[in-house]
């Protein structure tokens, strides 16, 4: 076995224990937001060994770093101490989350027997960070663009409500 390999089923297994992390910290929301972090992490060092380094990257930054860093605070700011489902709903709950796991591996086997075809070619300059670039900042200039002032927004309102609330 390779090194490649070994990191590989490494990555591989951390990405699978901390994402069932996730699933099992269900009462302790800020772990699960930390397994969530890892399982982040960790599919971003197997796409850099699938050679895909500017997807990982764009894995840690834009979900390691942002998405999870605002579960966090919408935690904290939630106070998300006790489940507001009680005991009743608790059958119902695991009947249609087994409901959904028979249905994923039903999927899953049927995906997993088809034929599959070799995937094409590409070429070498495919997915490079120049080559993003120039086609978000030439075809899909509009909605970088759109994305940014709805972002500005977002900042401007959660200032103002946090203001509201100071004063």
């Amino acid at each position: 076995m390779s090194v490649e390999q070994a990191l590989f089923y490494s990555f591989g297994g951390l990405t699978l224990l901390s994402a069932l992390g996730v699933l099992i910290n269900v009462r302790n929301t800020v772990n699960a937001a930390l397994c969530l972090v890892v399982t982040m992490v960790s599919l971003a060092g197997l796409f850099i060994l699938l050679h895909a380094e500017f997807i990982g990257i764009l894995q840690v930054l834009v979900y390691a770093g942002a998405i999870v860093v605002l579960f966090v605070f919408v935690i904290m700011l939630l106070n998300l101490r006790s489940t507001s489902l009680g005991a009743e709903h608790q059958p119902v709950m695991k009947l249609l989350g087994a409901g959904l796991l028979a249905m994923a591996a039903v999927k899953l086997a049927t995906l997993l027997g088809a034929d599959r075809r070799s995937p094409a070619d590409v070429a070498p300059e495919f997915g490079t960070v120049a080559d993003v670039a120039a086609v978000l900042y030439t075809d899909y200039l509009l909605a970088v663009e759109a994305a940014g002032v709805l972002l500005l927004a977002g900042i401007v309102a959660a200032v103002v409500l946090a203001k509201r609330e100071l004063d």
